[in-house]
Parts: structure tokens; sequence; C-alpha cells
């Protein structure tokens, strides 16, 4: 169905005379939501019948359609101009007409099968945001015409979401959050109590089986029994504001908890939910915001794409509503100066005026440890961040975090690197084209299964060849890393340590990783130190999945003219070896080059270690794989062993004059000295003599106990977990 709406090009006189009367960030946010939502209109409204994956063509009609009616909404809400309550108006009168006749889509590819889009997850995007425009026009509208609204649109799409999809509706993850906002918002809207309750405490528990599961395997119910808002609140977050599923998706479910949490705040006052579970919601903003790259993109963690920033439109609410509702922290007032917009309502309002007021101050995000788990006591996440010349950004992230339900990956003790030209050390991220057509309709891809979620695909130890919890996330579920150890406060050292012991049955991981800020070099060094002990032997890889060009390596290695895949299954069955080299026992190097900078990595050998130069590729006839260059340290035999490594960034090198600065690393020797249950104790060298001595407790990691440790005839005594000793210091 095609309905015309010719609008004037022009902006109305309202208009204009709103935008003289707003400050700047806010009148150009309304002045291009105009210039969006006319262009919309000038093209046709039209209501499709849905058939498409998302990127196809009426994937994208409808999801422009809520664009336009959330727009037009706004426009009238804040200028009076009825010529967009009309664009309202009719455009949900066109849905009304033909939605209760749709089936549910003919993609049938998801767990829970929506009508205007292939999942209901979008169509509770849809009707959340179409909400909104509903709530601006409401008052506006004929009683005739809301109840017609009503009737064949909204409640239908309510019922739709909640009953007959409770598998949906029920589940503590970001797709229920939207069902629930969805259900509650457009009830609260009607001023329909039975919508309400229902998205606030869920559908009994009794209706759904008890192990049933969506199609990335993770559990639709909660342990609990409970479901709703109020329940997702509770059970979505850690008290510290972590969402389980990582980063992308806390960026993503925050819309739907803060707009329905506002709209809540707004007509259910008594519920206090804005200051919920202590303000949990203000908590939520906060870890979402710090856990970004120092270019602004979120942390990969779990199923995420790349790219998803600081920046992305969900975010600039996020900041808006951060600033309005808790605390107007005026650092964010400058992620809004970079963002570049604001939402058009009171706290996109509160946040322009100040702007306007010069009130900005700069966001410098610190070092942070988030717990995970509704309690806290599953594992976490430790940000370490060390800052250089020109406020330059070093991020470290390691991950010892839950599983993340079905978005989770099997990459425990993992970690990233990141400095100011972006990826150092990477985490995969998700196979996946969000709203790619070619790829999937946007789905996950198959590789999502049997490449990026499974251990090798990560920065951590992968035994025998196989992922933790055997990539199962019916075992991963019940199980978690936990923090052994954290000290983000120093100046020129940071510590993040954590153990997980049911990764591989019989075996105890333990990873302690440094940020040490030195003038001696260019930029923070990392300092990794990665402990199994187990009492059978084992073969041990630990994957290094670095962003650039490889330069070099100090010992020699073999290329490989036929590629075959490295194994049949757990990631292996997607990789590559392009070279194999046997280091001599005691250290060997790796030097690669990457967005203008070097990077070299020196690791400890032993006898019989072996260097995998990898790269996925293998049995992905759809080219659905990155290929990104890795190495593997390769060590067999043993059932207790200790990989120590140290990577500094250094130099640069300017193609405009051709000239490379400092292309080699400063370290000349790396040392373990000590190594048992007890103590590790590591050493190494500049090339200049200075040298660092580091001394680790491996058995207790109270900050205020004393410990004693004799070296080479020299005894330490040092108060905490770690202890690190400077000397030879030429520079000094």
């Amino acid at each position: 169905m095609r309905l015309l709406f010719l609008l004037c090009c022009c902006l109305s006189a309202a208009l204009l005379s709103a935008q003289t009367d707003y400050p700047p960030l806010f009148a150009e946010a309304l002045a291009r939501t105009q210039v969006q939502v006319d262009g919309a209109m000038e093209r046709g409204f039209l209501v499709p019948t849905p058939v498409d994956m998302a990127g196809g063509y009426t994937h994208e009609v409808h999801k422009q359609n809520w664009k336009t009616l959330s727009g037009a909404g706004a426009i009238y809400r804040l200028t009076g101009d009825t010529t967009y309550a009309a664009i309202v108006r009719d455009g949900l009168l066109a849905y009304a007409e033909v939605y209760r006749d749709w089936p549910t889509h003919p993609t049938a590819r998801s767990y829970a099968t929506g009508k205007v889009f292939w999942q209901c997850l979008n169509d509770a995007n849809w009707l959340v945001y179409v909400s909104e425009a509903y709530a601006d026009v409401y008052d506006w509208l004929e009683p005739s015409v809301r109840s017609r609204i009503n009737a064949e649109l909204f409640r239908p799409m309510a019922d739709f979401l909640s009953l007959e999809n409770p598998q949906f509706f029920n589940r503590i993850h970001n797709h229920s959050t939207w069902g629930n906002a969805a259900v509650g918002m457009i009830g609260l809207v009607m001023d329909d109590e039975e919508l309400v309750q229902r998205a606030l405490y869920g559908i009994p528990a009794t209706e759904l089986p008890e192990d049933l599961r969506d199609d990335d395997s993770g559990k639709i119910m909660s342990e609990t029994g409970r479901a709703g808002f109020l329940a997702q609140l509770d059970l979505s977050f850690s008290p510290d504001g972590y969402f389980t599923e990582g980063p992308y998706y806390l960026r993503y479910a925050l819309s739907p908890f803060l707009l329905f949490g506002r709209m809540l705040a707004d007509k259910r006052p008594e519920l206090n939910n804005l200051a919920y579970r202590d303000s949990i919601l203000g908590k939520a903003i906060d870890a979402l915001l710090l856990q970004a790259d120092p270019l602004g993109d979120f942390y990969p963690l779990n199923d995420s794409q790349k790219g998803m920033s600081l920046y992305a439109p969900e975010v600039v609410k996020t900041v808006d509503y951060g600033y309005y509702l808790y605390g107007q922290d005026p650092t964010l007032l400058s992620l809004a100066i970079e963002q570049g917009s604001v939402t058009l309502d009171a706290a996109g309002l509160a946040v322009a005026t100040a702007v306007a007021a010069g009130k900005a101050q700069p966001f410098r995000p610190g070092s942070v440890a988030f717990t995970d788990g509704p309690d806290g006591q599953e594992g976490g996440v430790g940000i370490l961040r060390a800052y250089g010349d020109g406020e330059e950004r070093t991020g470290l992230v390691m991950k010892y975090s839950a599983q993340g339900m079905g978005h989770g990956h099997f990459d425990k003790l993992s970690y990233s690197l990141y400095d100011g030209t972006g990826e150092v050390i990477q985490d995969y991220g998700a196979a996946r084209w969000v709203n790619i057509d070619q790829k999937g309709g946007g789905r996950y891809l198959p590789e999502n299964q049997t490449w990026a979620k499974q251990t090798v695909a990560h920065n951590t130890l992968v035994v025998d060849r196989t992922s933790h919890y055997q990539g199962d996330i019916r075992i991963a579920e019940n199980f978690h890393p936990d923090l052994y150890a954290w000290d983000g406060d120093g100046d020129s050292l940071q510590l993040v340590s954590a153990v997980a012991t049911d990764a591989y049955p019989g075996r105890r991981l333990h990873r302690s990783q440094w940020l040490l800020t030195d003038s001696l070099f260019d930029h923070p060094l990392l300092i990794d130190l990665f402990r199994v002990t187990g009492d059978t032997a084992g073969v041990y890889e630990l994957p290094t999945w670095y962003q650039g060009q490889l330069l070099a390596a100090d010992f020699d290695y073999t290329t490989i003219d036929t590629l075959t895949a490295m194994g049949a299954d757990h990631g292996y069955q997607h990789l590559l070896t392009e070279a194999r080299g046997y280091p001599e026992a005691g250290t060997a190097t790796v030097q690669w080059f990457g967005r203008g900078r070097f990077y070299t990595q020196t690791m400890i050998t032993q006898p019989g270690d072996e260097l995998l130069f990898v790269r996925p590729g293998a049995n992905d006839p759809n080219f659905n794989l990155r290929r990104d260059p890795g190495f593997l340290l390769r060590r067999e035999g043993p059932a207790s062993t200790t990989f120590l490594a140290v990577l500094e960034a250094h130099g640069s090198y300017d193609p405009r004059v051709e000239v490379a600065e400092r292309p080699f690393g400063s370290i000349s020797g790396l040392h373990l000295i000590q190594d048992d249950s007890d103590y590790t104790a590591l050493r190494f060298t500049h090339r200049d003599g200075a040298q660092w001595t580091l001394l680790l407790s491996n058995h207790d990691a109270s900050p205020e106990s004393i410990h004693e440790l004799i070296l080479d005839d020299t005894t330490y005594r040092w108060e905490g977990v770690h202890h690190l000793i400077k000397t030879n210091d030429a520079s000094e």
C-alpha cells in the first residue's frame, strides 16, 4: 500500500521559530530530523508485505518507517506543527489496515519469528520507537482513531510479542528487554494496565519447557524463574553495571532500558525505577562508556561487530540520559560534542544547553575492574589504561567473565590490547555482517559457531586443541574464572590477574598481565605471564592475534606451500599454518608493523617449542572469515608449564618521507628466574642496561600480606601481591 504525503521542502514557520529558541546542538538535531522525515515522505510512505531478511528491501522499508514515525512525532511535540502529527496518524492507520492479516514472516529462520521483520526482536524495536511517536500524538488523535489503532495494530502486536512468543518475551536477555519494553511502553501509552503488568513481571514460567533454548543454544528460562522488565534489571547486570553479554549488546540493550525506564518514571513514578537497584541503569551507562578503546570503538567481547562505537546513534541517547538523569557529569558533555547530536527530548535539551554554556570537561577514562553476574560473583572484565605523551592511551582488556549466555565465547583469560592507532592484539569479535543481505541476511554466520566462538580464535591458552569447556555452552554456563588480583591505581605499574579452574578438567589456568610505563620505552609495556598446572601431560598452544604485517623473527622458520586445515574441529578446521619454526630454548622474538608503528614481542621458549604462523581461511567456502594473521607458541609434554612474553610498541614510519624511526625493540633479555606454587620472579633487560625484576605471589593475593623471597643471594621483601624492582638505570 502506498500513501503519498507531499510536504514542502522548506522548514515550517513553527519549526524555524523553534530552532531559534533552542541551543545549537538541539536545533541542529531537530533540523536534521525534519529533513529526514520530509525526504522520506516525499518518497512515499510504503507498507509492503514483509518477505526479506535483514538488509533486504521490505526489512529496510519498515525500519525506515519507524524512524520516520518517531521523527515526525518528535517534531510535532517540539513545534506543534500538526502536519507531522498527521504523518504519524496516517502511517499508523496504514499499518493497522494490514497488520492482523499478515502471517508470521516467511523466512522462518529465528527461534521467535516476527511478522513485520524476520525475528520478533526487530518487531519489538519497531514497537519501542513507534510507541514514542504514538505517545507524542495520542492526545491529538480523535478517540475513534485511537480505538482503531489500539484494537487493530498495537494490542495484537503486543500480544504477538508476548503471549504468542513467550520464548522471546520471558528470557533474561537483550531480546526480551526489547520485548518487555515494547509491550510495556505501548501499554503505558494506551493506558492498558494488563500489558504494563505483563511487561514488568513477564508470563508465568510454567508455560515454557524447562530446557528450552534459543538458536545460539542459550537458555530461555532463568534459573530464578523470573521474567519481565524488573527481572531484567536485577539479573542482566552485575552490581557495578557490567552487562553479561558484553558492551556491544549493552549499547543495544540500553535503549529499551532507558526509554521504558523514562516512560515509567513519568507514568508510574511510584516504581522509582530509575533509582532501582541502587541506580543500576546509571551504573550501566558508566560501564558502557568505560568499555571503549582509545578510538572510541567498543571492545568486541563475545558476539560483537567491530566498529560499533561511542559515536553510534544509540550511544547519543546513553550519553544524554546519563547526563540528565544521573548526576550531570560534565565529562559526558565532551562526548556529546564529539557525537555532534542530541536526543530530541528533555535529556538532549539539557545536554545541548550545558554544552552551549561551556560546561564540558575532557572525558578521560581510567582503569576499572568490572564484576560479572547478578551478585558480582561470576568473574568479570579488567581494563587497564595507561596514558603517555600527548595523552595517548594504551588499553589492556582481560576477560575472565561468565559465559555471556548464548552470545558468549569460549575465551577465558583472553586479552586484547589497544593504543592510539587502534587494535594491536585483537579479539576477533563475531562472524557476522549486520544488515548485509548477501551475508545471510544479517544473521550470525555458521563460522561464528565453528570459529569466532572457539578458544583458538582468541588470545588465550588452548590445551590439546580443544576449546574451553569442550566448546559446549551447557557446560560453560555453569562456570566462570575468578579475579585473583587487581591493582589499577599505580602510576607506573598496573596489574590484572585471574584464575580459571574449570576450563579444562584437572588443570588450573592463572594469567597475570601488567602495563608498565617507563621513560625508557616509547609506550607502555605489556608483560604477560600465563601459568598452567595439572596432573597429566598436554599439548599447549598460546595464540597471539596481532594486527599488522609480519616483519621478522629471530629464529629460522619454513613457509608451507600447500596449506591445509590444522584440525577437524574446535576452530582448527578453519586454521591454516603458513610457516613453522623451532626457536632455540631461551627467548624468541616476533616483530610486526601496524598503522605506522612497530611492535616486538619477546617470549620465553623451552626445548622443543614450536612457533606456527597461522591465518584463518580453511573450510570457508563463502569467504565469511577475515584472513587476519597470528602466531601460536606450541609446547608439548609437560603437565604444568608457564608462558611469559613482553610486548613493546616503538618507533614509527611515515611513508611520505620513507623514514623509519626506532624500528627495533629495546628488550635484550627476558628470564623466568623462579616459578613455583609460591612465587614467580621474572626479569628483563633494556639494551641500555636498565633491568627490571618483577615478583608475584602465586598463593596469597592480599594487598596487606608481607612477602619475602631470596633470589641470587638477594632478599626481597615487599607488601602486596606483586613488586617491581628497577636497577642499573643509566638515565637516572
